[in-house]
């Protein structure tokens, strides 16, 4: 494994070039996509992605591939078995010395919110009691994008999918994935977003250094599935950081630390005006018992973090 040196300290740190080709059939504005080309360009083209069925599945359409390096398709709860097999493997021919450590390969399972949150969780909770070494990437859309953006154990409550309907939208409520895979101590467990192009690098670069199961959830803004206009991901991805609707932090040895507080908070309704899965929460008339409902679960979550931060 590459040992980091903390090289990444600003933007201008950042590689100047991507190594994920361009013309891939994904959506334009995709979240996934632009948190992707930070994190292939930090882990670099020794890498080997297991990439369980999912929307990032139509980046390799044979025979083009975006890829640099290698690529597996695997099922949706597949990924870790995979990755589990390709580092078994690695391990092996390092032993009989068929490859050097020159050679060896950084294996990374990629992986959207339908596999991480639900479909694949058993195995990936497996592969952490494993302590298999490799890095797991969720791109998180909040849905099943690849079929048509149902609900997924992902997706925030009151958003509208086209499996939620009605007034109200989805009833259920966004799992907490975070706690869930802290809670198996793995070596590493992060949250990022594309739109923090810095914040995402340091972390991956931090990921790289390590050994064991380090784990990585990108929420990843989508254009087709939560309706909005392609220019606005990046805007959105900040949005939801400044709201504190997603909580950028980290967790290593034992400790969860927050990467990034929002001091002045920005009210969590200009986040979700922006997105037509919310539009019903704003029109024909304001709903504003769901409204103040997601407003003061956000506020709940960061008064906890503040008290704790004392």
């Amino acid at each position: 494994m590459t040992d980091s040196s903390d090289t990444i300290h600003g933007i201008k740190d950042l590689p100047s070039t991507h190594l994920l080709g361009t013309g891939t059939p994904m959506c334009a504005g995709c979240g996934a996509l632009e948190a992707l080309h930070v994190i292939y360009d930090i882990l670099g083209s020794k890498t080997v992605f297991v990439n369980a069925a999912g929307c990032m599945t139509l980046l390799s359409v044979y025979p083009f591939t975006p890829f640099r390096g290698s690529w597996l398709y695997t099922a949706m709860a597949s990924a870790p078995a995979g990755a589990q097999g390709i580092r078994d493997a690695l391990d092996i021919l390092l032993q009989q010395k068929r490859i050097t450590q020159e050679e060896d390969l950084e294996v990374v399972v990629l992986t959207g919110d339908g596999a991480a949150y639900g479909m694949g969780l058993s195995a990936t909770s497996g592969s952490m009691e494993r302590m298999l070494d490799y890095i797991y990437i969720c791109y998180d859309n909040e849905g099943y994008g690849n079929t048509g953006q149902q609900y997924s154990a992902a997706t925030p409550h009151a958003a509208r999918t086209s499996t939620s309907h009605g007034v109200s939208g989805f009833a259920g409520y966004k799992k907490n994935l975070f706690d869930i895979w802290v809670a198996h101590k793995p070596a590493y467990v992060a949250t990022v977003i594309g739109a923090d192009p810095l914040d995402l690098a340091k972390k991956i670069e931090k990921a790289r250094s390590m050994e064991g199961p380090r784990m990585i959830i990108a929420l990843s803004p989508c254009p087709t599935g939560w309706d909005y206009d392609p220019r606005e991901t990046v805007n959105i991805g900040r949005l939801a950081v400044k709201t504190g609707v997603w909580p950028l932090k980290e967790y290593a040895d034992g400790e969860v630390v927050h990467t990034k507080i929002p001091r002045q908070r920005a009210p969590v309704e200009e986040y979700l005006k922006l997105q037509g899965r919310f539009a019903h929460l704003f029109e024909p008339e304001r709903n504003e018992v769901l409204l103040a409902e997601i407003q003061a679960r956000v506020d709940a979550y960061w008064e906890k973090v503040e008290v704790a931060e004392k």
